[in-house]
């Protein structure tokens, strides 16, 4: 997938936040979206605790809101994989 420079910083940003907030999950790669040509899904490794794939959920809907509003991308985070196993999205 190629992005443009802001895209590949927004999108460096929110993984450093995402995996320093929640050291259990790591980012694993980025694609395009269904949403259209500034839409990209970001899969994470699923962490073992519903508590946290909770709170990853609400602190990602929270920063991709603002990397939405403030640039018009959209990111979205999905935990889908738990032990390098696919699994449903959250």
């Amino acid at each position: 997938m190629k992005l443009n420079h802001k895209q590949k910083d927004l999108l460096d940003q929110l993984v450093k936040e995402i995996e320093t907030k929640f050291p259990e999950t790591k980012f694993i790669e980025a694609y395009p979206g269904l949403e259209g040509e500034n839409s990209i899904w970001l899969d994470f490794t699923k962490p073992g605790d519903e508590d946290r794939l909770i709170e990853i959920g609400e602190y990602a809907s929270e920063r991709t809101a603002d990397i939405l509003l403030d640039y018009g991308y959209h990111f979205v985070v999905l935990p889908v994989t738990a032990n390098g196993v696919l699994t449903a999205a959250a």
